[in-house]
């Protein structure tokens, strides 16, 4: 089981909706929504042990709702 696996995602602050932890080709995560396509920002690492901060900082983000939203005009 991956360490990334016990981090908890609350629902989406926008729609409610399942949230995912995304890595991006081994450099960055970021948190986002199944539904609405909100995320976080790409949080970058170098290592195993950045990977996890990075995994860590990308779910409390998600949390408090820092959220990107993409609608329409943006």
């Amino acid at each position: 089981m991956d360490a990334l696996d016990a981090i908890e995602l609350y629902d989406c602050p926008l729609c409610n909706g399942p949230a995912l932890l995304e890595e991006e080709d081994g450099w960055c995560l970021h948190v986002i929504c199944l539904d609405c396509g909100c995320s976080t920002v790409n949080t970058g690492f170098a290592n195993e042990e950045e990977r996890l901060k990075a995994a860590q900082k990308s779910a409390d983000l998600w949390n408090m709702g820092k959220v990107i939203a993409c609608g329409p005009g943006e």
